[in-house]
Order: structure tokens, then C-alpha cells, then sequence
């Protein structure tokens, strides 16, 4: 189907590699002159590749570059001139510390023998070379680990990413601080977080005694409470899947999402990557792609989120530019590649889900919004525009298959009248947002997502790499670089 770069796993040279369809199957197929051929699943499904394959955009990525060439690509980063894709999600790591150990974490947190953990000042160079970006300043940040809780000054760092002007400020968490002190959780709220990250890998025991060691549910669902009595207001859950561990239990944790939506707002599963602490030998047992995601979504909620209801994460970028031209702002555009991410919008009423895509004829809809964009584009007057939209939405949206407790189309009509903060939020407080992104290892990385990744960290040396690649090549170098030995009072008393 198409050729692109890669890496071998085991000396990481660059080397081409073949991504092609087998038995319904999308494969990923390369060969290192000197370690042999490697064959991985790429996508699952070809059907579904394909659709996702046709919403491929180009943004204006960054153009105050950090990197000239991008000749050493991948093992070089810093974004450069021919990255794709702004930042759209920050990731500042504030520790490696963690107080717990789990088998599958990405960043391999607390088992070096060293503790990465950048001052307050740095943290703050960091944030402002991510608002300093251009021609869209980040706007959406995420402090990450290790377990940033465990870090005594995390409070004071949320506020100051408030007041340097991020929109969404939110934690990625394990939840055992969260559980063991409301207290706590109330100081995060007064900081002015808003959404945790929660780490939430099923809704029995068994895949955190696999995934953990111990069964950790209590304590997840201890976190969930204690943040509806005292905050931060909203909740996305993140299960990490493997194939025999959870991969049966994405049914059951869209339910309880769904059940506690008060306070969940949101799932994004992410299907296992091998990059961290993960037994190499196990990959091809448990390799999930994003299109067994969807599947099983439809499988174990019998039908009601089908896979037709899931589109790519780029599928929005027509949204996007019509709010941008509407307001007369550049807004990030969610130009990642078609086949990092994917997600639906849900909502539930009386026990049952109903997507998004059942009542709103999403691609029509989008179709409609590019032409009017072009439109504004083309002089047509903002006033005129919306008159047109305001006539001619309603017939996207057929209400009778539509929830029965709120008024779907003043909400997206409010949302593309105004494209305001509150406007957005009071679309995500009455729907269950469900995605999935795949994170890529040293088997199935593709350059060409890597060129148009929007999930970037940013480091303490003035670099933003993306997500992939800092995962894949730097974490370790970038992390002994700004060190210190580790000390056994590093450890938290939350443990």
C-alpha cells in the first residue's frame, strides 16, 4: 500500500518498511541488513484503516523550529520545519518518582537508580516556550511522571501553568494520593486543575493484580469518589489494554464511565506499547491495535457504540478552521495522522448508549462546515455565514434518535455560534467522550506519524519532542542528563 521510514528494534538504524494488507489485516513489514526481517500489526482491520486513511490533514506546525534538518530524524528531535503538527497536548514529566511499580509503565518510572525531577524554574522555562510557540500556542498541558502527586509542589506548578494562560491544565495520576487524602484533592482543586488522568485498567481485580501486583480497584474507585466530593471536577480514565489481560473488560469500564458521568468525562483506551518495562518475548500475545479497540467496544456493549460511530482524531480539523475563521483566531487544529487516534462522542440515557453518529450525520455535517469556511475564506460575510448555519444545521441532526434530556442541536448551534470555553464545556459535560490512541515502539513506528504527532513533552534543554520518539529514543539520556543519584528519603510517604 505504501512504504515509509522505520527503525530496526535492535539497532535502531533507520531502515524502509512495507505497510501493506494480508487477511483483512494491515502489516507492518521491515528488514535490517544486519538483525533480519520484522513483521508487526499495524492496524487489524483494513476496512477501517482505509476509512481513517481519508481524513489526512496537513497543519502549519511550529515555525519557531527548534531543529534545522531533519536528517537525524528520529534520533535528533526537536521539532523542525517539517513537522506537521503544533503542539496540541504538552507533556512536562515534573519526577520519575512513583509510588507504585507497575510492569507496563511506558516510562519505566522509579527503577533507575536516579530521580528526575526538573526545579520549579525550569518547569516554568518550559511552559513558556510552549505558549511562546507559533503560530498557535499550546494551550493544553498534562504534568505526568512517575507520579507527579508525589511531588510536594504540584499545586503551586498548576497555578502557575494558569497563570501563563493554558486553557487545560490536567494530571496524570495512579490515584493513590487522591485516595488516601481528600484533602488533597481539594488543594488540587483550589490550584485550579480541572481534569486527572486517572490510570483505570478494568472494573475487577484481575488486570491490576497483572498490570500492578495488587488489586488496586478500591483504590481507583476510592479516587473517583473523593474527587466528586471535593474535586478537581472531571475524570478521564485510562486503560492501559493488552490482549488477555483487559481486553475484555472495555464494555465494562464504558459503563462504569458512563454511570459516574457527574464526574467521568471521558475514556481514552490506550492499547499496550512496548517501550517500557514490557518482556519483549510477550508482544505478539498481547499487541492491541486501535481497531480492536473499536471492535470490541461495539462487541461488549452489544451493538449500541458500533464501529461505524468512531472516527479518527483528524477527522475534526473542519470544525476547527470554521471556529478559527468564525473568530478570527488561529485555534489548534487536531491535524495528527489518521491512524494515531480515534474516538466518538457518547451519550447515556436510561441504561443505554447512544453515539453521537446516530442522530447527527457527522460526515455531512463536516462537509458542510469546510464549504462554509471556504466560503468565509472568500469574503463572504461572518453575519451571512451564520445565518446559513443556523438554517441550514438543523438538518443534519435527526432529533427523534437523539437523547430525550438535552436539546442537542441549541448545543451545537451554541457551540459554532459563540466557540467559546463554556459554550465547549457544556457540550463535554452532557456527553461521555470515548477515544483510543496507539503510541508507537521500536515494531511498528512509522516517521510519517512521528512527522505529524501533536503530543509533544517538553524537556528541560529548551526541546519539544514528540511523544513517540522521546518515549522510544530520549527518556532515558534526557533523564540521567538532569539527574540526581537516587536518595532513599526521595521516597514518598504516600506509598
Amino acid at each position: 500500500m505504501r512504504l515509509t521510514k522505520s527503525v530496526c528494534p535492535e539497532c535502531k538504524k533507520i531502515i524502509e518498511a512495507a505497510i501493506f494488507e494480508k487477511n483483512g489485516k494491515i502489516i507492518m513489514e521491515k528488514e535490517c541488513p544486519d538483525h533480519g526481517n520484522f513483521r508487526d500489526v499495524y492496524w487489524s482491520d483494513a476496512e477501517l484503516y482505509r476509512k481513517f486513511e481519508k481524513y489526512s490533514y496537513t497543519g502549519a506546525g511550529i515555525s519557531n523550529f527548534q531543529s534545522s534538518s531533519p536528517l537525524n530524524c528520529p534520533s535528533g528531535c526537536g521539532i523542525c520545519q517539517y513537522h506537521e503538527s503544533g503542539t496540541l497536548l504538552a507533556n512536562i514529566d515534573v519526577t520519575n518518582r512513583c509510588n507504585l511499580k507497575c510492569p507496563v509503565c511506558f516510562a519505566n518510572a522509579r527503577v533507575k537508580g536516579f530521580v528526575f525531577e526538573p526545579s520549579f524554574e525550569e518547569i516554568r522555562k518550559m511552559m513558556e516556550t510552549l505558549r511562546n510557540e507559533k503560530p498557535v500556542p499550546c494551550s493544553a498541558i498534562q504534568f505526568s511522571g512517575g507520579e507527579p502527586t508525589v511531588r510536594d509542589d504540584l499545586p503551586e506548578i498548576i497555578e502557575l501553568a494558569q497563570e501563563l494562560g493554558f486553557a487545560q491544565i490536567q494530571v496524570a495520576s495512579n490515584g493513590v494520593r487522591l485516595a488516601n487524602s481528600p484533602e488533597y484533592c481539594k488543594k488540587l482543586k483550589d490550584a485550579t486543575l480541572r481534569t486527572i488522568y486517572l490510570s483505570f485498567d478494568g472494573v475487577t481485580p484481575e488486570p491490576y493484580i497483572e498490570n500492578g501486583g495488587f488489586n488496586s480497584l478500591p483504590l481507583k474507585k476510592k479516587a473517583v469518589e473523593n474527587c466528586r466530593g471535593f474535586g478537581p471536577e472531571s475524570i478521564v480514565l485510562v486503560p492501559t489494554l493488552a490482549k488477555g489481560v483487559n481486553d475484555s473488560q472495555i464494555g465494562g469500564i464504558i459503563r462504569y464511565a458512563a454511570e459516574n458521568l457527574d464526574i467521568v468525562k471521558g475514556v481514552n483506551f490506550q492499547p499496550i506499547a512496548f517501550t517500557g518495562r514490557i518482556d519483549q518475548s510477550q508482544r505478539e500475545q498481547k499487541r492491541i491495535t486501535i481497531s480492536d479497540v473499536i471492535k470490541l467496544a461495539e462487541e461488549q456493549t452489544n451493538g449500541e457504540i458500533p464501529c461505524d460511530a468512531w472516527y479518527p482524531v483528524s477527522f475534526v480539523v473542519p470544525i476547527s478552521r470554521f471556529l478559527s475563521s468564525m473568530r478570527k483566531v488561529p485555534i489548534p487544529e487536531l491535524t495528527v495522522h489518521p491512524h494515531c487516534g480515534a474516538g466518538t462522542y457518547v451519550f447515556f440515557e436510561e441504561g443505554h448508549f447512544i453515539p453521537i453518529t446516530s442522530f447527527l450525520d457527522v460526515e455531512g455535517f463536516v462537509e458542510f462546515l469546510a464549504e462554509a469556511t471556504s466560503e468565509m475564506n472568500g469574503k463572504v460575510s461572518r453575519v451571512l455565514t451564520l445565518a446559513k448555519i443556523m438554517k441550514q444545521v438543523p438538518r443534519y441532526i435527526d432529533e427523534k434518535k437523539g437523547p430525550k434530556s438535552i436539546n442537542v442541536l441549541r448545543m451545537i448551534l451554541g457551540v459554532l455560534k459563540k466557540g467559546d470555553m463554556e459554550n465547549t464545556s457544556r457540550f463535554h459535560r452532557n456527553t461521555l467522550f470515548l477515544g483510543t490512541m496507539h503510541f508507537q515502539d521500536l515494531y511498528n513506528i512509522d516517521l510519517e506519524r512521528i512527522k505529524k504527532c501533536g503530543v509533544h513533552y517538553a524537556i528541560p534543554d529548551g526541546r519539544i519532542i514528540p511523544f513517540c520518539t522521546y518515549n522510544i529514543f530520549h527518556r532515558d539520556s534526557v533523564e540521567s542528563k538532569y539527574s540526581v543519584p537516587y536518595i532513599q528519603e526521595h521516597e514518598s510517604e504516600q506509598e
